[in-house]
């Protein structure tokens, strides 16, 4: 038997696979462990004076409108004598450094005050707990503040304390105003150390800090301010807002203005009221007329409303005048400008009549009209020794009389009509020339109406006398104007337009000359330099007459001159006279009536060499008449709603060569267009077709885009001086038969893009 192979045998091992999801499953519950240590949060107790509206496991704690906790439970504090409730809170891990003495909590609920309302947005998600990190021991253990702490010091921004006497209607988050702008709120109050005074906390916006100088008052301006006395009533409020809810306002004094800015460790006095802060702006007026005035005491009136008061009044050295300081409210400083009037109001008794009769109620006062809000800022003022003339914005006909003297007119003189009194004289003052003097004078609401463009004024004061055999007769228009001086007037046409919103008229030394005899005419032109009330209207150098008035057409487009012929009227207002005005020319082409540079600008008249019917309307010539000649070459009409520049001798051009010019124009017969009459020379006369349009060419054109650029255009030189016409003609069927002596075209403003392309080939005669 052969030897078999022994099998080797080794223990059984103990291992087995089956072990490695134990320890899998241990690794994995130790880090889940691990993650919910690290994650637990940091359970606090807090106290609060009442559990209303907390809710445990859904009340939240939030800290810059992140929640960084939440109230797990909610039970009574059953230690200490005052009742309340304490609040679980588990606070998230990384608010545990910030928990230490010096945190507070408080609840943050819908509230509803004068000074506002806070809290709204609770409404929606629910009272929750507010959190505001502070320093300290750290600490588990909080109680809640009843209402939200003031702001902090570290909120950037300015904070300042007031002192006042008493807090008032002042509340937390009273608004701080400057110029009626809240520009910061009141942060908390509390009784001074020695329970004197009121320290008040406020806190300006940062845009606003540097409002706020060494020198500036602050000054109560909750509800209203009402001061009655015999001179009215005055009534002060900074807003609405402040008249709720109370309110601060400040101001720095206008001669402060450049203090240095404030520390913000140092308090500042709360005044009751504006004038106990006195903060309104300092200004100067220099006086001439002071009586009856007293510092401290004389107000300064706007339109029966005080704006300010007279603080001092200091007497120069020679007694002629006095410097007075007045204080003003803050909100006129936009209206201390260049052009603002002050005066003295006090009772005044004159044959004019009674002025400042309210004066011996209130006692003299100072007046003050403001300027125009832009102008430069102003601080001194020189005072006017009396009222100025009535505001032109104020209601009523406002107007302008010129005339060589004022003989006894004064301010506050009637102005009358059929003897009753309907006005009054405002003002007088030279003119520039100092030639004459203008009048200022106002006509009531009432009276406006009876005044147009026909009316004639003449100086009424004083006794008229006219003698003769039959006797002497003694005129005056009233006992009024006869003490006082006055004007009168009449209106004999009715419906005659007033051309200016200020009219200006002639003031005639009486009223038989005002009616003067004379034919008055009207001209038009199409501009009045050198054209004036006087001018003289002449007839080979011997003067027919005068223009009376110079008025601006109703349309606008043209003046409208009204005149008087004295000599010889019935030979001159006929129909074919002709009226032109010399100037001088200093032109291009020619230099004449250089004269007029030295005499001024007249009216030449060309009487009608025929009789003819009476004609009191003219329409003046562009420049003087000249000879007619036989016309020679192709004679065309041109009808245009108005004549612009075109005058006679103008060119007309055809591709910008010269082919003809212009010999007049005339209304049509219906006056609604302008005939323009041209003449196209013999050897271009082929050019002009029925076709052809004719288009205004003076002056130039100007084109402008953001992508091509800006072009100018003009036909010519000469055309830009002196106006002009263009025509083209087109090809073709277009072109139509040649035109015929006396053809009417249109005139068009300005040609289009296809005129300026066409360039048909016409055979010129030789």
């Amino acid at each position: 038997m052969s030897d078999l192979p022994k099998a080797k045998t080794r223990p059984a091992s103990n291992w087995s696979a089956i072990w490695i999801l134990p320890l899998i499953a241990l690794v994995i519950g130790g880090w889940l462990g691990w993650q919910a240590y690290r994650a637990a949060g940091v359970n606090i107790e807090v106290r609060f004076e009442s559990g209303e509206g907390i809710v445990a496991n859904k009340t939240e704690v939030f800290y810059k409108g992140m929640s960084v906790g939440k109230v797990k439970s909610l039970v009574l504090d059953a230690e200490g004598s005052n009742t309340g409730v304490i609040a679980t809170i588990e606070m998230n891990k990384e608010a545990e450094p910030h928990l230490n003495t010096g945190t507070r909590f408080w609840l943050v609920k819908p509230s509803v005050t004068l000074a506002g309302i806070t809290g709204l947005e609770t409404l929606v998600s629910g009272n929750y707990i507010a959190v505001s990190p502070g320093e300290g021991e750290p600490t588990q253990r909080f109680t809640a503040l009843a209402v939200a702490p003031p702001l902090s010091d570290s909120v950037p921004g300015l904070h300042l304390t007031l002192k006042a006497e008493r807090l008032g209607s002042l509340n937390r988050d009273s608004p701080v105003f400057y110029k009626q702008i809240q520009v910061g709120r009141v942060k908390s109050y509390r009784l001074s150390e020695d329970q004197d005074t009121v320290e008040i906390k406020v806190f300006i916006e940062p845009a606003y800090a540097s409002l706020v100088r060494k020198h500036t008052r602050f000054w109560n301006a909750s509800g209203v301010s009402i001061d009655a006395s015999l001179s009215g009533v005055k009534v002060r409020s900074e807003s609405l807002s402040s008249i709720v809810a109370g309110g601060i306002a400040f101001a720095t004094p206008e001669h402060r203005k450049d203090s240095p800015a404030t520390d913000p460790s140092l308090p500042f006095r709360l005044y009751e009221d504006f004038d106990a802060a006195q903060a309104g702006i300092r200004i100067k007026v220099k006086l001439t007329d002071f009586e009856g005035l007293q510092a401290g005491r004389t107000p300064v009136l706007y339109k029966g409303i005080q704006i300010g008061s007279l603080k001092t009044l200091k007497i120069d050295s020679d007694l002629s005048s006095a410097m007075a300081e007045i204080t003003l409210d803050p909100l006129a400083e936009d209206y201390l400008v260049d052009g603002t009037q002050f005066w003295v109001v006090k009772p005044s008794i004159s044959l004019a009549g009674i002025t400042g009769l309210e004066a011996l109620v209130k006692g003299n006062y100072i007046a003050i009209r403001p300027g125009d809000k832009g102008a430069t800022p102003q601080r001194e003022f020189e005072a006017r020794a009396k009222a100025p003339p009535l505001d032109l914005k104020s209601p009523g006909l406002h107007l302008v009389l010129f005339g060589d003297n004022l003989g006894s007119l004064d301010v506050g003189s009637p102005v009358l009509y059929r003897q009753v009194r309907v006005g009054s004289v405002q003002s007088y003052q030279f003119a520039k020339n100092s030639k004459r003097i203008l009048i200022g004078v106002h006509i009531e609401p009432e009276y406006a109406n009876l005044v147009n463009g026909s009316t004639r004024f003449w100086n009424a004061s004083g006794i008229t006398l006219t003698g003769g055999l039959s006797g002497i007769q003694v005129k005056s228009e009233s006992l009024q104007s006869l003490m006082a001086g006055g004007i009168a007037f009449e209106t004999p046409e009715q419906n005659v337009p007033l051309k200016r919103r200020i009219p200006r008229f002639r003031l005639n030394e009486s009223q038989d000359a005002a009616n003067r005899t004379g034919t008055s005419i009207t001209i038009r032109v199409e501009r009045a330099d050198g054209l004036k009330p006087g001018t003289p209207i002449r007839f080979r150098g011997l003067d027919v007459g005068q223009v009376e008035s110079v008025d601006l057409t109703q349309d606008l487009q043209a003046v409208l001159l009204r005149a008087r012929i004295t000599e010889v009227p019935e030979r001159i207002t006929r129909k074919g006279t002709r009226f032109w005005v010399v100037k001088p020319a200093l032109g291009l082409v020619r230099t004449e009536n250089l004269e007029t540079l030295v005499t001024g600008q007249y009216l030449e008249v060309q009487p009608a060499a025929r009789s003819g019917g009476q004609q009191h309307d003219f329409i003046a010539l562009a420049q003087a008449p000249e000879l007619k000649e036989e016309p020679v070459g192709l004679p065309l009409t041109l009808s245009a709603p108005r004549r612009g520049s075109i005058k006679p001798g103008v060119p007309v051009t055809y591709r910008e060569v010269a082919v003809g010019k212009v010999t007049g124009f005339e209304l049509g017969q219906t006056a609604d267009r302008v005939l323009i009459h041209v003449l196209i020379e013999p050897r271009y006369a082929a050019l002009v077709h029925g076709g052809s349009r004719f288009w205004t060419s003076s002056g130039f054109g100007f084109d402008f885009g953001l992508f091509k650029g800006a072009s100018v255009r003009t036909e010519s030189l000469e055309t830009l001086i002196e106006g002009g016409i263009a025509f083209a003609t087109p090809e073709g069927e277009k072109m139509g038969n040649p035109a015929r002596p006396q053809q009417t075209f249109a005139l068009f403003d300005k040609p289009e893009e296809e005129w300026l392309i066409w360039a048909p080939k016409i055979s010129l005669a030789q």
